[in-house]
């Protein structure tokens, strides 16, 4: 059977949204091993510094749907080349930050600028090519971005210790040129698309998302009980409420009721949101554990994930090869719950000076975990409903997975301030054991939710039926 090829413009505009994919997904991976580094210059309270990836995937994740229809309304070409603009003047912004203020307000708009990019990226690339090529160009594009994921914490390890921290952020400013450029002259122009932006939805999620993560990251430092925690938590609880209120009556909502409907669909997007939280809870003092605990390098604590970044981009299409034949659930709910072993492992090598060659076990089995579990967590959500909804559930599903990151984040920094610091090696890791019990928890619940996903291949319909939204476009990132 012969293979449709690529085109020349097909083959620039996959280059080009990869590069973008790229640039955005390794500077979120590079700022976990330049954390230490940050620490010891801008000299923050703990609770301030995980805002530095918490603001990036807050403003992410309530923007990214608003980015979508953006893109539409505006033309996707001048978006495309709007994100990586607004990119790269954010991330000159981060490098300039003299304050940890100044840096979490840089960040949060990085996070925006992500949201105008990826979405449109995405749509642009679902566009460009025909049915028959798309899988192979998804597999290219899932490859590349990958390698981000893969080369992140080393490049900023890299960085750190040749350069400093201020050029994991410099290091956009030409890139994002580079493939503003290209793509001004090598990609076509798109024709601009009716599409309603549910504003209120937009604020209210924004606001139901920064109150609680603020009031969750805050509550150890101030206490659960300080007039502000409370406030906050309460706002976060109201806005929240508002948000689901408001969205069974508006015109064009963010999150059409039709989907809530099902089972499935709720299901995969809470296993999303639990398994992103432990996942991002896990990274969040990984590489300064290696930093502090095993005196490390940034360079070398960067080094010290690679058996976790490996084993995850190795894994990861079998994954979805496991899904499409067993299933979502068996790759899911096994998946989850062999990240969640691998986590408890981990704990206990923090309890005890171990040294980096016993990681390395746990490590491979936490990857070869998240690999199994997120292609049929995703396949699952997507299998739900209607294609005239596939853009709309993925756009959920992407947020979910983006407030799972800043969730995740604020949730390690409370329970590791609770039982550790930064100050020496033995309470680093007292605070990192417990940091991952926690996320070992989270994954087994996210395991137990998994439960309620499709057992065989092709057991399930989508149940949600297209209403009177306009269809949208699959958003799909990595």
């Amino acid at each position: 059977m012969s293979v449709e090829r690529f085109t020349g413009q097909q083959r620039w505009v996959l280059g080009l949204i990869a590069a973008a994919s790229f640039i955005a997904v390794m500077d979120g991976m590079v700022v976990t091993t330049a954390l230490d580094a940050i620490r010891r210059d801008l000299k923050p309270p703990l609770s301030d510094l995980h805002w530095t990836m918490t603001a990036y995937s807050l403003s992410f994740a309530a923007l990214l749907m608003a980015g979508a229809a953006l893109g539409d309304r505006i033309g996707r070409r001048t978006m495309f080349i709007l994100g990586l603009s607004a990119f790269a003047v954010a991330s000159a912004g981060c490098a300039a930050a003299t304050s940890i203020g100044w840096l979490i307000a840089a960040r949060a708009l990085q996070g925006a600028a992500s949201a105008l990019l990826v979405p449109v990226a995405m749509t642009m690339l679902g566009t460009a090519v025909t049915p028959a090529q798309r899988p192979r160009a998804m597999g290219l594009f899932s490859s590349i971005t990958g390698l981000a994921v893969l080369s992140g914490p080393v490049i900023g390890g890299l960085l750190v210790d040749a350069l400093g921290w201020r050029w994991v952020f410099w290091i956009n400013l030409p890139l994002c040129a580079v493939t503003a450029l290209l793509a001004g002259w090598r990609i076509e122009r798109n024709d601009r698309v009716a599409a309603q932006i549910d504003w209120l939805g937009v604020t209210l999620l924004t606001t139901a998302m920064t109150a609680t993560v603020w009031g969750v990251s805050e509550g150890n430092v101030s206490g659960w009980s300080e007039v502000t925690v409370v406030t906050a938590l309460t706002a976060g609880t109201a806005a929240t409420l508002a948000f689901f209120a408001w969205q069974r009556r508006a015109l064009h909502p963010l999150v059409p009721s039709r989907l809530l409907a099902s089972v499935q669909f709720r299901a995969g997007n809470l296993a999303c949101l639990l398994m992103f939280m432990s996942m991002m809870g896990t990274l969040m003092f990984m590489a300064q554990y290696f930093s502090i605990a095993q005196q490390a390098t940034a360079s070398g604590a960067g080094e010290r994930m690679l058996p976790w970044t490996i084993s995850l981009f190795a894994v990861a299409p079998l994954g979805g090869i496991a899904a499409g034949r067993f299933g979502e659930k068996a790759p899911a709910v096994a998946g989850l719950l062999l990240q969640s072993a691998a986590l408890l492992w981990m704990s206990a090598l923090c309890a005890g000076a171990y040294d980096y060659g016993a990681w390395v076990a746990p490590l491979v089995l936490a990857g070869v975990g998240i690999a199994l579990a997120m292609p049929a967590v995703q396949s699952a959500v997507l299998g739900s409903v209607a294609p005239a909804d596939m853009g709309k559930a993925s756009g959920i599903y992407n947020t979910m997975r983006q407030l799972g990151w800043a969730c995740g984040a604020a949730a390690a920094v409370a329970v590791f301030s609770g039982f550790g610091n930064l100050a020496t090696a033995k309470t680093m890791a007292a605070g990192y054991s417990a940091v991952l019990l926690l996320t070992a928890g989270l994954s087994a619940t996210a395991a137990l939710v998994s439960s309620r996903l499709p057992s065989a291949a092709r057991s399930h319909q989508p149940v949600a039926k297209p209403g009177n939204n306009a269809p949208s476009k699959v958003i799909e990132t990595v």
